[in-house]
């Protein structure tokens, strides 16, 4: 890669990183009317690749974990922990830690090894008419395996966003935009995603997914998923994932499971239950 296409993609990584500050830095305490407290049940980011449109408790750590196995091309792959780590850092803003994942291949038609390392923040945002928007930015890391990693310091920029649209049902979108600044043609990546959500009662949920990834000059990846979600307590949570590609651009099929749990009280205050 030339050092001037180089010179571009950071750049523009950096003004999206700048973009997503700026958002943070205006949007104040009072963004969410409910802003989430240690008395909130616990919301993940899994296990649908839309992220939740809400943050973590002041205070409270959350880790999300779970194991896929994936087949593309015949090639089956397990990957785990795939562990996010949300630390509450000030009402309505957290840091999120996506810890490296290991991905092992069963029948050695694919690459084994770790992924790359990726940290982010995020925060909620002010909008009306009865929708939740929050902005994240954050930057991965070249730690993983060689034939694994991108090799390159990649910055993104991600708008998830959610809105009730009955008693038990709730769309929820993300849009992310990605460049790899060490793989050009990919710059930059856009992901959108949809899903539709439904209640069943308070404490279980099903969705089903669409899901996009389109690079600037590559065929892009789609898949359709569902899954659902299960709260045994107030601060864990057991959950299910499974779907197919649209596309020989994308895996044939996947499925995973995962379990997640929160820890309040974590930066002072009051301890909250635990899981």
């Amino acid at each position: 890669m030339s050092q001037a296409t180089l010179g571009k993609s950071v750049r523009s990584g950096i003004c999206g990183i700048l973009f997503v500050a700026a958002l943070i830095a205006n949007a104040s305490a009072s963004a969410a009317d409910t802003y989430p407290t240690s008395a909130s049940e616990i919301e993940t980011d899994r296990p649908d690749v839309t992220n939740s449109s809400g943050v973590v408790p002041y205070g409270s750590l959350q880790a999300e974990n779970g194991v896929d196995w994936t087949v593309r091309q015949r090639s089956d792959v397990i990957g785990g922990t795939e562990t996010r780590l949300r630390l509450g850092v000030a009402q309505c803003t957290e840091v999120l830690v996506d810890v490296p994942m290991y991905f092992y291949s069963i029948n050695s038609r694919a690459s084994s090894g770790f992924s790359d390392l990726v940290v982010s923040i995020k925060r909620e945002l002010p909008v009306p008419l009865g929708f939740h928007l929050s902005a994240t930015g954050g930057l991965g890391f070249p730690t993983g395996a060689s034939n694994i990693s991108s090799h390159g310091y990649d910055p993104y920029i991600q708008f998830p966003w959610s809105r009730r649209i009955g008693d038990d049902w709730s769309l929820h979108g993300m849009f992310t935009v990605t460049w790899f600044t060490s793989q050009h043609v990919l710059n930059p990546t856009f992901e959108p995603t949809l899903s539709l959500e439904r209640n069943l009662g308070p404490t279980r949920d099903l969705f089903v997914e669409y899901v996009g990834d389109y690079p600037n000059h590559v065929r892009p990846s789609q898949i359709l998923d569902g899954g659902g979600s299960w709260r045994i307590t107030r601060l864990q949570q057991l959950d299910f994932h499974l779907g197919f590609g649209l596309n020989s651009s994308s895996p044939d099929h996947f499925f995973g499971i995962g379990y997640s749990f929160r820890l309040d009280g974590l930066l002072g205050g009051s301890v909250g239950s635990s899981p």
